[in-house]
């Protein structure tokens, strides 16, 4: 006659199955509070409300290994509790599946260099590090010879440095962080790309990229989120140049309770944590970034060398034009010159503290080709010459236009 095994085993996997969806329903609701409950943790929960019932046929089948001599049969009873515990277990899966949410993804650290310069919607650019001769590069930007002074003094110091500490003389500790400052349109972030593959010649980083950001790029809408963001970035930049424009944006002059302080926090840790593969320079208006770095004593002690960036002059901004001429394949006549260097006088004489310099040139560059596509579109036949040339008509509309 056949053994039939106790109902009370039914009994135990009923109560195990009660108590699994009890702990289901907590981890879910934990999970949901948290905002980590995704599709894996769902699945996981499925697995196991199909496995959980079979439990107690690897019992039976256990029984008979251990007895293989002593016949046994499940009781209907414990058919019945199987069941039951198999259903209750599917249908909570199921609920929990229907209304769940997908959990929000947290910012992720940006590892890929892009092959050009590429904004993000957040304000965060990483730009690779180009060939060339980053020295040549330097002295070959328009104007800014202060600035090139102080770049060479910096390569030239951190040159002998290295040298003295080939040599086993003593090395004083040298920040290479920096502070630019200066209008809009100046060359700041230009200059930072390039010291950034300085950097990299003279050793001193192993990557020199360039991440550019902003206080957007930096600072999230809630409570705890800004350190997270923050350190995405800095991880981004890790053995290359975190660049910070407008910079004081991070202390608003009116603020109380901002969370730009986070961010800052974060920063200066990080500069701390990570001083052999990260530099960072901050950009923005001298007497902003002035009252920026006097907010916190942490960043008086890290950004000690400054580099002021000028304005351009009537003459530089007209060469920067050309330049732009030069790099689209296009020329301008002798009057078209000439009103040029005339309207870029009267506007440098009369230019505001947010004046663009080559970021202004730059836009009635884009106006002028716009005026001169206008005058041809009215052409019935138009030659080669023509599509490269901007006249003194095309250069007048594209002031009114910027007006």
């Amino acid at each position: 006659m056949k053994r039939e095994l106790s109902g009370g085993c039914g009994i135990a996997l009923l109560a195990f199955a009660a108590l699994m969806i009890i702990v289901g329903i907590v981890a879910v609701f934990d999970m949901r509070a948290e905002g980590d409950c995704g599709d894996g943790a769902l699945g996981l929960l499925v697995f196991v409300a199909i496995l959980s019932p079979f439990i107690y046929w690897g019992y039976v089948m256990l029984y008979k290994f251990l007895r293989p001599g002593e016949p046994v049969r499940i009781t209907k009873r414990m058919k019945q509790y199987g069941v039951a515990a198999l259903l209750a277990l599917v249908i909570f899966a199921l609920w929990a599946a229907l209304t769940s949410k997908p959990a929000p993804e947290a910012p992720a650290p940006i590892t890929e260099i892009a092959q050009e310069p590429k904004e993000s919607k957040d304000s965060v650019v990483i730009t690779e590090v180009l060939e060339g001769d980053p020295y040549q590069e330097l002295d070959e930007l328009i104007g800014l010879e202060s600035v090139k002074e102080e770049v060479h003094t910096i390569a030239n110091f951190a040159k002998i440095q290295q040298q003295r500490k080939a040599q086993g003389l003593k090395v004083p500790k040298m920040s290479f962080h920096l502070v630019f400052t200066g209008s809009p349109g100046t060359g700041k972030t230009t200059v930072a790309r390039i010291v950034a593959r300085i950097y990299k010649d003279l050793g001193i980083l192993k990557s020199g990229h360039t991440v550019e950001t902003d206080r957007s790029g930096l600072v999230a809408e809630y409570v705890g989120q800004t350190a997270t963001k923050t350190n995405a970035v800095i991880d981004s930049a890790l053995n290359g140049v975190l660049f910070i424009d407008e910079a004081y944006a991070l202390v608003p002059q009116d603020a109380r309770s901002d969370y730009g302080q986070e961010a800052i926090s974060t920063l200066l840790k990080r500069m701390e944590d990570d001083r052999d593969k990260l530099v960072v320079i901050i950009a923005g208006y001298p007497d902003e970034m002035k009252r920026f770095i006097d907010s916190n004593p942490g960043l008086q002690s890290r950004f000690t060398r400054y580099i002021n960036f000028p304005d351009y002059t009537e003459q530089e901004l007209f060469d920067i034009f050309k330049l732009y001429l030069n790099k689209n394949q296009y020329t301008m006549t002798d009057d078209a010159a000439q009103l040029l260097k005339d309207n870029l006088d009267y506007v440098v004489a009369h230019k505001t503290k947010n004046f663009g310099n080559a970021r202004y040139v730059r836009n009635i560059f884009e106006r002028a080709v716009e005026q001169q596509a206008n005058r041809l579109s009215a052409q019935r036949s138009i030659s080669d010459d023509e599509l490269s040339v901007l006249t003194k008509v095309d250069i007048e509309n594209a002031f009114k236009a910027r007006k």
